[in-house]
């Protein structure tokens, strides 16, 4: 296709952002994707080079810009040249951090207390039993 514009969809598909094209479309009608800061839900859209399209994949927030039109779906390599990436990055963890996080460990002062912690506020203040 040497069009200067493409079905948002088939983009979306021929970039490898989704699995098939029919997730693809449903990520679309149900207006989970943004072009240009518009929020579009018609799958017939069509998506032009420079183009941003906003969109949350696997619990991330993926920003492309549109570098080239799809001819097919090619291999990943191919793919990756039909789009910039310009997703926020991620912040890694500490290691400290995820230790405390698999562990069931809260922050200091973060929400209600847990049971254990009550019975210590409890202890403290000579409530008990």
């Amino acid at each position: 296709m040497t069009d200067a514009h493409q079905r948002i969809d088939r983009w979306l598909w021929f970039s490898r952002q989704f699995k098939t094209r029919t997730l693809a479309a449903k990520m679309v009608a149900s207006g989970h994707v943004r072009i240009n800061h518009k929020r579009i839900t018609k799958v017939s859209y069509l998506v032009q080079v420079d183009d941003t399209i906003t969109f949350v994949a696997n619990k991330k927030v993926k920003v492309l810009k549109v570098a080239a039109i799809g001819a097919r779906r090619g291999p990943a390599v191919e793919a990756a040249t039909l789009y910039h990436d310009l997703s926020p990055v991620e912040i890694p963890q500490t290691k400290e951090a995820r230790i405390a996080a698999a562990s069931g460990q809260r922050e200091e002062g973060a929400g209600r207390p847990t049971k254990k912690q009550r019975r210590e506020i409890d202890a403290l203040m000579d409530r008990g039993a």
